[in-house]
């Protein structure tokens, strides 16, 4: 079993450290660096095309708009925003997740409060925004598959976990959040049966096909590097990362049927330096004129607010491809969440 390990990251304020060693002449020379942070906001993101995607789609935008200055980073999911808001000075202003992410921050008070004064929620889904967090586009799990490998490809999840019909080297995420959804769905729950999660019924399911996972990934990117090199023929990824490959006539294709539809949200880690910049990206973000952007930038994937809607038959929210798939239920993750996880992680971590 091969496990990719998630990159930490440590910030120090040079600020801090000069008041512990008393050098007030230092701080006095640098009094002009809150002035100049004031124009400057830090995102961080899943990283790799999906990324640079959502940058040009919204941030960047929004950051021009206003007259800031952006800086990126990546993050490997609400573990590592955790570790940030943790550490008492958070690197990052605007960070996105998955909603059931975003739940359960929210639960644990690792966000700040979203200015409703400034956000008009008009056209976004009641399911798509909370006190902490709204939605920034819809994303999809999907399962890809090598096209070089399959010459009769997998039509769903049960297909994924058919090792007998279905011979290959596979990958799922090493985090249970969405993986519980697809192990029960394989296991034959119906998708309007879904919630709330069996998770004991997931877990048998997962221990199931656990000895035929060759890599358990810990970033979309990675995800997709994984299925572009031929490390793995089959695998659980997202609908944005694999359309790239595709586009780039790699041999690979993916399915939205039984796919997890979700939307990905923006959220300010609690302690953000630039809070007040944040709230005014977020607010121009979630406008029909920015999210216009989405299904033109990323064609796999649908706006958040709905007055942005796009015909195209590629979006995982045009019609034909939201009835094959399922909507992640966000508040059962805020709820759960975090003993879900735990009970995930040590089942694929077992040896058994």
């Amino acid at each position: 079993m091969r496990v990719f390990k998630p990159r930490q990251c440590i910030t120090i304020s040079l600020k801090r450290l000069l008041v512990a060693l008393g050098a007030a002449a230092g701080l006095a020379a640098c009094s002009a660096g809150p002035e100049e942070d004031a124009n400057a906001v830090s995102f961080a993101g899943y990283g790799g095309n999906y990324q640079d995607n959502i940058v040009e789609a919204l941030l960047q935008p929004a950051a021009d708009k206003l007259g800031l200055t952006l800086s990126q980073d990546t993050h490997d999911a609400l573990p590592a925003v955790r570790l940030q808001v943790q550490s008492g000075e958070p690197a990052w202003d605007i960070v996105q997740l998955g909603a059931s992410e975003c739940a359960r921050g929210e639960r644990e008070g690792l966000f700040e409060p979203l200015d409703y004064s400034q956000i008009d929620t008009d056209g976004i889904d009641p399911t798509a925004y909370s006190d902490t967090w709204i939605g920034s586009n819809y994303y999809s799990v999907v399962m890809a598959w090598r096209t070089d490998k399959y010459s009769n490809p997998p039509q769903d999840w049960s297909d994924f976990w058919n090792v007998q019909k279905f011979p290959g080297r596979r990958g799922l995420s090493i985090l249970g959040n969405e993986m519980l959804e697809v192990a029960l769905l394989a296991d034959g729950v119906p998708k309007d049966k879904l919630y709330p999660l069996d998770v004991d019924r997931a877990i048998k399911s997962i221990n199931a096909i656990k000895p035929h996972i060759n890599v358990w990934w810990t970033s979309g990117a990675q995800s997709t590097q994984l299925i572009k090199d031929g490390e793995v023929d089959m695998i659980a990824t997202y609908s944005s990362r694999v359309a790239p490959l595709m586009e780039d006539d790699a041999p690979v294709d993916f399915t939205y049927q039984q796919g997890l539809l979700s939307p990905a949200c923006f959220a300010i880690p609690k302690g953000a330096a630039h809070v007040d910049q944040a709230q005014k990206m977020i607010a121009l973000m979630v406008t029909p004129e920015l999210q216009r952007n989405v299904p033109e930038v990323l064609k796999y994937y649908g706006p958040a607010n709905a007055k942005a809607a796009s015909a195209s038959p590629t979006s995982n929210t045009s019609p034909a491809n939201i009835e094959k798939q399922v909507y992640m239920d966000a508040d059962w993750w805020g709820e759960h969440g975090a003993e879900a996880e735990e009970r995930y992680r040590t089942a694929v971590a077992s040896s058994d």
